[in-house]
């Protein structure tokens, strides 16, 4: 769907039904050089993410993830010394 919308008198947007039933009700908006974008933002942005992901990362728990990032964070922080 596409088509046209205004902001109201108080620079509110109206999304569209058949929008939010599709994507959600919560957006980010984006600033563009050529123009703004709505991006959805999803409820379960972590169930999101696994679902885009690997098979290892799917079956990672949180604690998992987070002490792979701070492994990765102490590696580049090595590189940077040396």
């Amino acid at each position: 769907m596409s088509g046209e919308v205004r902001t109201d008198e108080r620079g509110r947007v109206t999304i569209p039904k058949e929008v939010r039933d599709r994507y959600g009700e919560k957006f980010r908006l984006v600033e563009l050089d050529s123009g703004i974008k709505l991006v959805p933002i999803p409820d379960d942005p972590l169930e999101e993410l696994r679902a885009a992901a690997s098979d290892e990362l799917r079956e990672a728990s949180l604690d998992d993830l987070e002490e792979a990032a701070r492994e990765e964070a102490r590696e580049q922080a090595s590189e940077h010394v040396r």
